[in-house]
């Protein structure tokens, strides 16, 4: 299919457009392909074509269950060719998770990755009423990469007032995972980004993506990178020395960790001989850092880390370009930077009344991609939602220079009776993590007769420490007040964290009879 046309899907039209001129420039790298530009351009038409065939039809909601593989991506701008809604399924979840997801979003064919999950996918399918579509052969449907026999049905028009979106399942980590809505504009506004970083005369990158489609973030970094032009390298797995061997081998120029994954290759071995200097972007999102370790990584790797912010709500918001250890503002390394492309950012109170610098309230966000809205829960949606502002229910303030300051989730927050004030998580955790002898902690509140609440501390300590929780509660009173103290500071050897890298509070939390 030459001739694309102005009646198919606006943004994937002229992102093969832009495919189209970026001709034999390299797109897509991983361990089985390497996929030019005009493979891409040539391929996404074919996969529509595909999933035509086998009655995927304009305004469908197709579901994907797939590992971090070129077709991933591959398919996302076939269906949205098409002018369906994509829904994305982590692998990880449970399977009644996943199986309430595909119910909530009304799935009308599921396709999944025969290479990955085979056992999975049979276990998900026992129940399920849709069509079922393969990236690969041997599963329960038909194979979409096979070639298509002749006389094959050609890409139908995509019918009056459909129009490409996306659904995202949330963490969870807060409750039940919601399901978050995002529309052409999201993807629109990514090529207006794209197109503001090329004017710039900014560098193509070489981007080694860890974190799959599944999630927004992951879809919105490697989106960006093929927008501009850049090379995608895909990788999977937490071994350390093979993936500090790749970026060495590819070399790679940008990246995005969790910090849980920072935290792990600052502290590996295989770091002092590893060759990073191909490393433009060291990209550090989806969670608080402890100012410490970003200290450390800071002297450790250079001006290359950048901090992100951003929720599956609101991509990204805030970014913090060339952390380094600044004599002048040394808080800032506990900051998120300032706003990203066209987002701002208020701090506001209860009431929703914008509150002044420095003073700690609900941090709201507008800007180009935020989400429309939570799929079919409009109570939800209205209580996110206010007149195009999102409440992100994260607390913090922003300082006179524009810099965010995260302190705390609306729902983590501490009312301790001790000191008649309200204890933030966020500030507690980084005084423990600042003793040289803690190398990871979360605090939550817990039930308490005298206080309301208490501060409870768990603490991962290095091998072969010798802090005391009495010198940790010293420290945390000297530092910031005596009601922040924790009343208990217990030792684990690690902490839970979600698939995401965030550590799980609710987790924690299950360990309490009087929280559950």
């Amino acid at each position: 299919m030459d001739d694309l046309g102005d009646s198919v899907a606006p943004y994937v039209v002229k992102a093969l457009e832009r495919f189209a001129g970026f001709g034999e420039r390299e797109a897509i790298v991983s361990a089985g392909r390497r996929l030019t530009y005009a493979d891409v351009r040539r391929e996404v038409p074919a996969l529509a074509a595909a999933l035509t065939a086998h009655g995927v039809q304009p305004g469908s909601s197709v579901a994907v269950l797939s590992g971090n593989r070129p077709e991933t991506m591959l398919l996302q701008f076939a269906a949205h060719l098409l002018g369906c809604r994509t829904v994305w399924i982590a692998g990880y979840t449970p399977v009644r998770e996943q199986a309430d997801f595909l119910r909530r979003a009304r799935v009308d064919h599921l396709v999944y990755d025969t290479s990955r999950y085979l056992d999975l996918a049979a276990e998900l399918l026992q129940d399920w009423q849709g069509t079922v579509l393969c990236l690969g052969p041997g599963g329960q449907g038909p194979d979409l990469l096979a070639p298509l026999p002749a006389g094959s049905p050609t890409l139908p028009e995509p019918a009056p007032g459909t129009a490409p979106e996306s659904l995202f399942c949330t963490s969870g980590t807060t409750g039940r995972p919601k399901l978050v809505h995002h529309e052409q504009r999201f993807f629109s506004s990514l090529l207006l980004i794209a197109e503001a970083w090329m004017a710039s005369g900014a560098p193509t990158l070489k981007h080694l993506a860890l974190t799959g489609f599944t999630h927004v973030s992951g879809q919105m970094t490697n989106l960006l990178m093929l927008f501009t032009g850049s090379t995608i390298v895909l990788g999977e797995g937490s071994d350390i020395p093979a993936l500090l061997d790749l970026i060495a081998a590819e070399r790679v120029s940008s990246t995005l960790f969790t910090p849980v994954l920072l935290y792990q290759v600052l502290d590996h071995p295989a770091l002092d001989s590893a060759d990073l200097s191909s490393l433009l972007l060291l990209n550090i999102g989806g969670g608080p850092v402890f100012p410490s370790r970003l200290r450390q990584a800071a002297e450790r790797l250079g001006p290359v880390v950048r901090l992100v912010y951003g929720l599956s709500e609101a991509a990204f918001v805030t970014e913090y370009r060339g952390v380094t250890v600044e004599p002048e503002h040394p808080q800032r390394l506990r900051s998120c930077g300032t706003v990203f492309a066209d987002a701002q950012v208020d701090v506001r109170d209860e009431n929703g009344k914008p509150l002044p610098a420095g003073e700690v309230g609900e941090v709201w966000v507008t800007g180009s991609l935020v989400m429309t809205g939570y799929w079919d829960e409009p109570e939800l949606t209205r209580e996110a939602l206010a007149d195009g502002w999102l409440r992100t229910g994260d607390l913090g303030y922003v300082e006179e220079d524009g810099y965010l300051y995260l302190v705390d989730r609306a729902k983590d927050m501490i009312v301790t009776g001790r000191g008649a004030a309200n204890v933030f998580s966020r500030p507690v955790e980084d005084v423990l993590v600042a003793h040289p002898e803690v190398s990871a902690a979360a605090v939550i509140g817990v039930p308490d007769e005298s206080l309301g609440e208490a501060v409870h501390a768990y603490v991962v300590a290095v091998p072969g420490a010798t802090v005391t929780g009495e010198e940790l509660r010293g420290l945390v009173a000297a530092e910031l007040r005596e009601y922040c103290a924790p009343s208990v500071v217990e030792f684990v050897d690690s902490l839970p964290y979600s698939e995401t890298g965030k550590v799980d509070k609710k987790a924690l939390r299950a360990r309490h009879p009087d929280l559950t």
